[in-house]
């Protein structure tokens, strides 16, 4: 149906974000994010997060959202983010605090 959409965030579509805001840090993140594995906990994290912010878990495949696919959802979602980057950077950091404490839960 949307062969570019999946039931969650996906870690393919995060170099494409990176034209998505226009500060240094954003960009900076997103290289750095680029080259690291769909595993490394700074992707889990940012996956995380993005997760939340773009509320992947309500989106379905007959949603406007679904339609457009995931990583243009995602451009929509950073873009219209009303906080600065450093409120993005510290939400990512909330995540990875949660992604460590469930990984030192259950090894």
């Amino acid at each position: 149906m949307y062969p570019e959409s999946e039931i969650l965030f996906p870690a393919r579509s995060i170099p494409e974000l990176r034209s998505a805001r226009k500060g240094e840090k954003w960009q900076a993140l997103i290289v750095h994010l680029a080259g690291l594995p769909e595993t490394h906990e700074d992707v889990l994290a940012f996956s995380l997060m993005m997760i939340r912010l773009g509320n992947c878990l309500t989106c379905d495949l007959d949603s406007y959202r679904a339609s457009l696919g995931c990583t243009a959802c995602a451009r929509r979602t950073v873009s219209s983010f009303k906080g600065g980057d450093d409120a993005l950077l510290k939400k990512i950091e909330e995540a990875r605090i949660e992604i460590r404490n469930h990984q030192a839960k259950y090894p």
